[in-house]
């Protein structure tokens, strides 16, 4: 099992009972899913710049990546209905918890200039969202081997939570919050 599953079940549930005061052991807030989606606009111009993309995405989260799709065009941004402009993945069960370890105790270290995450990026029914400049922090990925810098979006998702409990809860798991 994944290590932040583990500790999941044997410390941070009981304790988050306690603190909280749930009857049921179903009622203490869990990670649902983990979505990490990487917006391409430079896509319009060049397919291969979403190709690279994609792999990135595929190596960082170990599932492959799905594309994501214009709904409608926009002739300022040069963008037509149906045209590829990102790429997203959705994780659950064993691979969430393992992507949730390496971000909390490997890419969050090392993000240059970090004082903390934002403890009012909850949207206000307990689910956190984050953003990542560069995808260079996670260490599956080569810096030589880049060919283009792009930033990405992590949304937690949390069920049975407020945005009190989310945090309590995503502190528990180590993701380092401002005070």
């Amino acid at each position: 099992m994944a290590r932040l599953l583990d500790r999941y079940i044997a410390e941070i549930r009981p304790s988050m009972m306690e603190s909280f005061g749930y009857g049921n052991i179903m009622a203490v807030p869990r990670i649902e899913k983990i979505i990490v989606s990487m917006g391409v606009g430079r896509a319009t111009e060049n397919r291969k710049i979403l190709d690279a993309v994609a792999k990135d995405l595929a190596m960082v989260t170990g599932q492959k990546p799905c594309v994501t799709r214009a709904k409608k065009s926009v002739s300022g941004f040069k963008l037509r209905e149906e045209m590829p402009i990102g790429c997203k993945v959705t994780l659950r069960g064993k691979r969430m918890y393992e992507f949730l370890d390496r971000l909390v105790s490997i890419a969050i270290p090392r993000i240059r200039d970090f004082r903390g995450l934002d403890p009012d990026a909850f949207d206000g029914r307990g689910n956190f969202n984050m953003g990542l400049t560069e995808q260079i922090v996670f260490p599956e990925i080569h810096i030589d081997d880049v060919e283009f810098v792009q930033g990405m979006n992590v949304t937690v998702v949390i069920r049975g939570g407020s945005d009190e409990e989310s945090l309590a809860l995503l502190r528990m798991f180590g993701m380092p919050f401002r005070r």
